[in-house]
Parts: C-alpha cells; structure tokens; sequence
C-alpha cells in the first residue's frame, strides 16, 4: 500500500505548517510537558499515545478548560470499557461553548442558512442570552441534572440554543431530524424516557414544506414522560393545544447559570443506525466530548475564533453535534437546514462560498456526485476563504481526491483535503485531519492524537501496510460512558471488546501504511472473503462507481448453506443507461483489472435503489441477511431505513433462489 502513491498530492507549505495552532501546540507541550519539540506530527502522536495522562492534561491547560472542581488525576482506572477521566473534576460543556461572548459578543457565533441560500446571523451575545432565558425555564419546568430533554428538529439556531440550555442545566440532550418518521423516533426516545420535547410543525426540504403535525401528536402520545412540549412554528403554524411558546421560553435577558457537574456527567444519548434492532443509545460525558472535541476541532481541524465551519448535517447525525462544538474553539458555525443539492447540485459549494467558510466538510458521496454533475465549485463560486474540504460518512475514493484538488488548483488555490473516519460511537474521529502533513490519494493523513489507532489481524497482531481489523488499544475521552438501559454493560462490552478483551474494534477495515497513513476499506462485518482474499465492500464501491452509467452500487458476500459463497454487485444505473452486454463486460473487466479477479461478481443485477441508513449509509449487513433467507422483520428494522420498499426487492430475489 505504501508504494501506490510515492507523491503526495499536497504538501502544506512550511508557512501553513508554522501557523497550525497544532504546530505552536507541540512547542508549547515541549516546553511545558516533555513532549518531543522535534520529529513533527508523528513525534507528537507517539508522545500523546505513550504518556496520555500527559497529554490530556497539556489539552485542557492549552484550551483553558476550566474546572469548578480541580481534578484528582487524569486517568483513574484506565480499563476498557470503564476508564475512569479526570475523577474528582467539575465542569460545564456549555459555558465553554458560550466563552466567545465575553469578548466577541457581537461577532456571529451561528449563520443560519435555509434554502434560499441567504444567511442569517446570531450574534455570540444574542447566542448567551437566548441559552440562559432558555436554561432558567427548564429548570422552572423541573428539569434537574440527569433528566433527558429532547429534540425533533432540524439544523435551525433554535436546536443549539435547546442542547446549550440542556447542558447548562445538566441535563441529557437527544435528537433526532424530522425526516425521521414516528416509529423511528419513538425507537430512539422511549429508550430515554425524555421529560421535554422540542419540535417544529414542520420543515422545508426540497423547495417543499413537509407538515409534522401529526407526527408530534403521536411523539406526545407515546411519551409518557413528557412533561412539557415547546413549538418552534418554523412554517407558522399555532402552538398545539398544551405546547409552550418557543419565543416565550427565550424571551428573557437572563445570564445563563451553568450547573458544576462530574467529568463523566452524561452530555447527549446519540444512537446507532439500529437496521437490525433496538438503536444502541450511546451516552457520551460532558467532560469526554469536551475536551476530544477540543482537540479534534482546535488541533486537528485548525479552527479558532476567525474561522468558519460548515459541515453538511442533520441532527440525527453525529456530524452536528460535533459541528456544534465548533463553537468550543470560538469558531462561527453555519447551520444549513435543507436539502443537500437544491435547487442545483452545487447547494453545498454555494453556501460554503456565501458564508466564507474556512472549513468545509460534507460527505464523499456528494464530492461524487459533483463530479458525475460536472459540477465546477472553484470556477462558479467564490470558496476563497476555504482552507480545508472535508469528507467522511464514507471513505472518499481516489477519483474525489483528484477532482477536488483539480477543481480548487485550476483557480490557484492550494486546497488542503480531509478524509476523516470515526463513528457514532465515539463522536469523533479515529483518524483524518492533520494541517502539517501531506494528503496522499485514498488516505487518511495519520491517526488522531492521543488514539493508539491500529490494524490487527484475527491474533491481535498488528499489521503495518496489510488489511486487518480498525483497533484502539488506548481509551478515548468520549468514548461511551455506557448504553442506556444496559445495568450490566454486557451489551456495550459486546458491540466492541468481545472480539479482543480490554481493546476497541470499531468493525472497520484498515490499512495502516508504513508512512504512517490510513485506508478505509469498509465495514468488517460485511467484507468480502472470496477464497482467503478479504477485500471491503468501499474498494468495489469506487471502482464501478467511476463508470458514468453507474449512479450507485451495493456488493454483498453471501455463505451459502452448502459452504459456497454468492457474490452479487447490485447496481442502480443512472438515467438513460442500461444494462446491456457491453456494460456487464466492463463492469467485469473494472473490478478484474483495478481490484482482483476474485472479486469479479457472479451477478451484476439492476435494482431500482439502493437502500440506506436514515444518515445515508448503505445498508449491507440487513441485505445479506435478507439474501440468507431471514425474513424482512427479522432482518431490518424499519424505522432506520430511508426507503423500505426497496428491500421488498432484495426480499423477493431471496424468495426466488430458494
């Protein structure tokens, strides 16, 4: 792997490398923590995985994390799962948040952006005020520390405003977007009994407005907890009889007062894609999000107080949680609530250029699919002041390195471009971002600091330059704290220590490069094993998926009863093409020629769809059930899928080989 791309694509210049506050960081811990001062980014990383009390500890004092309660040491017991951070300290996620006010009060913290494209400030102050009104009525409402409060909202100020309001309070945020139908939210919310409940009426997606009414009425139904429902009349409509007025709630001029809580306090209950169950509902602790976010946003990604970040999201999705701790960094964040390609596929690039935005992330199928469009971003906009595009949800193919460095390097820029991986799980990234590295094509820049990322094989070997399952050997801050309704922790201990006792297995795989680089390769527990050679499913992926006639495409390794193996490449065509001899012959010939002969699919079968994740993700493990002959109920659950009548196809291919 480590001899594909002997070039890097980018280098940063040694002026980026001299202003990366990750650069004045290493001097920094060097004069103050023993950390290596020479050796770059690879000398850090070693130092912050070696001595992680170190290391932790020159985070919090860098960002001028502020303890109510000093702290009796960094690690406790430092086990996994059950690693015990910082016991003894106190602290509060939301006045870090909300610091930026004391000295910028003015400047905007939030751009809010719909779908007219026109964006509209909230300035920090404004931003403070709101969140103590707000913080002083749930506590009037009796929401004390522990209580879950709730969101169905989507990416508006007001969803920020409610999660800096719950943790000002101590309370437990939770959110799901209004694209989720009631059963999907119910999944997720009856786990956590909520006390309150914000909603919208409704909300504007594709130039249309989608009523939500009779949804919250069924939410209030099958909530039994709920003692108080806010509207936010985001089309206009009235207040349901029994529901409190946002506006009322957040009229006050009132400082907010932030509730002193344990380190490992929870923040928010974020939840897995739940396709073949219960979502698993993940708590993540005020004092674990805080300071990797801080590290993550404040390091990693380069952000601080001038900056501008935009990450294409919806509050169902991690990526907004960890958007809204940009504000951690006094960064200004830009919320975009609608759709990703309306009215035109360039929607993205068009608010990145009319926000300013210093970083932008979005997923790599949208990067995809502006290359397919002959989407031309540098040309058309003005992204002048972006510094960084970043991708995840899915590992970006080389194809999108090129057209992105291509796109943004025909104006003169120099782009520097993020692939970022990491999961739910940990509201974070494992690896990705690093401003003082190069960018080789279809890699990630390095392994995050303080994460002991590594690739093992099936003996808890590590492996350098070789496929093997995605590792963490050393405890993260924000990894879970727990899963709700889990006394015993056996099913937290399941989802990711059953495999290698007392370390993390994310169920990716990876390669991690002798230069120090990661590749993606797909989810583990779908790969594909023809023969003893494991290939992802995302390596198939960016092969066919180059062919202009293929719009998207789902590969599933089937065991069949009799010890054979079933290949089948499922593929959605774009408009206009078809699946005639000659395209079978390419596709063939693709995989054959660019991956390995092994791989070529016994089937290649036209689907009118591909089903995903309500987060976009390609489901393939509730396929290959569904191919095994597990019956739609067992194999799904119905509530996490974007369009469930497309696996009524896979249902019947199934019914029809048996």
């Amino acid at each position: 792997m480590s001899t594909e791309n002997p070039q890097p694509l980018w280098r940063p210049d040694p002026q980026r490398i001299a202003r990366a506050r990750i650069t004045a960081f290493q001097s920094w811990a060097a004069a103050q923590h023993g950390a290596p001062a020479g050796g770059g980014y690879a000398a850090l990383r070693r130092w912050s995985v070696d001595e992680p009390d170190t290391f932790w500890q020159a985070v919090t004092e860098w960002f001028d994390v502020r303890f109510a309660t000093p702290y009796a040491r960094v690690l406790g017991d430092r086990s996994m799962p059950g690693t015990q951070w910082f016991p003894g300290g106190t602290l509060n996620y939301a006045e870090h948040a909300l610091r930026a006010a004391a000295t910028r009060a003015d400047e905007p913290a939030l751009l809010y952006v719909d779908e007219t494209h026109d964006p509209t400030a909230v300035s920090w102050a404004e931003l403070r005020r709101q969140v103590g009104s707000l913080a002083a009525e749930l506590r009037t409402l009796g929401v004390r520390p522990g209580d879950r409060v709730s969101g169905y909202l989507p990416n508006i100020p007001q969803a920020v405003v409610a999660l800096l309001a719950t943790a000002a309070v101590g309370g437990v945020w939770t959110s799901c977007a209004p694209d989720f139908g009631a059963r999907s939210v119910l999944d997720r919310f009856q786990q956590v009994e909520p006390v309150v409940l914000f909603t919208v009426d409704g909300y504007r997606y594709g130039g249309k407005e989608h009523d939500r009414r009779d949804t919250v009425a069924e939410l209030r139904r099958e909530l039994p907890t709920l003692r108080a429902v806010v509207h936010i009349p985001l089309l206009g409509g009235e207040a349901p009889e029994g529901a409190l007025e946002w506006e009322t709630l957040t009229a006050a001029d009132t400082d907010p007062v932030f509730e002193e809580l344990p380190f490992d306090h929870p923040l928010w209950v974020l939840y897995s894609s739940g396709t073949t169950g219960l979502p698993k509902a993940i708590v993540q602790s005020q004092g674990g999000i805080l300071v990797e976010h801080l590290k993550q946003l404040g390091l990693h990604c380069d952000l601080g107080p001038g900056d501008r970040f935009f990450w294409y999201t919806s509050t169902g999705w991690m990526m907004w949680n960890f958007l809204v701790s940009g504000l951690l960094t006094g960064t200004t964040i830009v919320l975009y609530d609608g759709s990703p390609g309306f009215p035109h596929t360039d929607a993205q690039w068009r608010i990145a250029g009319r926000t300013g935005a210093t970083l932008f992330g979005t997923s790599a199928a949208y990067v995809m699919a502006c290359r397919k469009a002959g989407v031309h971003p540098a040309r058309d906009h003005d992204l002048s002041e972006i510094q960084c595009v970043a991708t995840t949800g899915s590992p970006l193919p080389p194809d999108g390195f090129r057209w992105l460095h291509d796109e943004f390097a025909a104006g003169g820029a120099d782009l520097w471009i993020a692939s970022v991986s990491g999961g739910t799980d940990v509201c974070s990234c494992f690896a990705g971002a690093v401003p003082t590295l190069p960018v080789y094509i279809g890699e990630l820049q390095a392994p995050g600091l303080g994460t002991d990322l590594q690739s093992w094989d099936p003996a808890g070997k590590p492996l350098t330059d070789e496929v093997g399952e995605l590792v963490v050997t050393n405890p993260m801050p924000s990894m879970p704290i727990r899963f709700w309704n889990d006394p015993d922790g056996s099913r937290y201990r399941d989802s990711y220590f059953d495999t290698y006792p007392g370390v993390w297995r994310h169920g990716d795989w990876i390669t991690v490069t002798s230069r120090g680089s990661v590749v993606i390769h797909g989810r583990s527990d779908s790969t594909l094993n023809r023969q003893g050679v494991r290939m992802g499913s995302a390596d198939i992926y960016e092969a066919v998926e180059r062919l202009p006639e293929i719009k998207e495409s789902l590969v599933i390794g089937v065991e069949q009863p009799d010890g054979g193996y079933w290949m089948p490449l499922f593929v959605h065509l774009a408009p206009g093409a078809a699946l005639d001899e000659a395209l079978l012959t390419r596709i063939k010939r693709t995989i054959r020629e660019q991956l390995s002969p092994r791989h070529v699919p016994d089937e290649i079968i036209e689907v009118p769809g591909i089903p995903h994740t309500l987060t976009g993700k390609r489901i393939e493990v509730p396929v290959k059930r569904l191919l095994q002959g597990t019956s739609l109920e067992k194999a799904v659950n119905p509530g996490s899928i974007d369009n469930l009548d497309l696996l009524h196809f896979y249902e019947d291919l199934a019914r029809k080989r048996t």
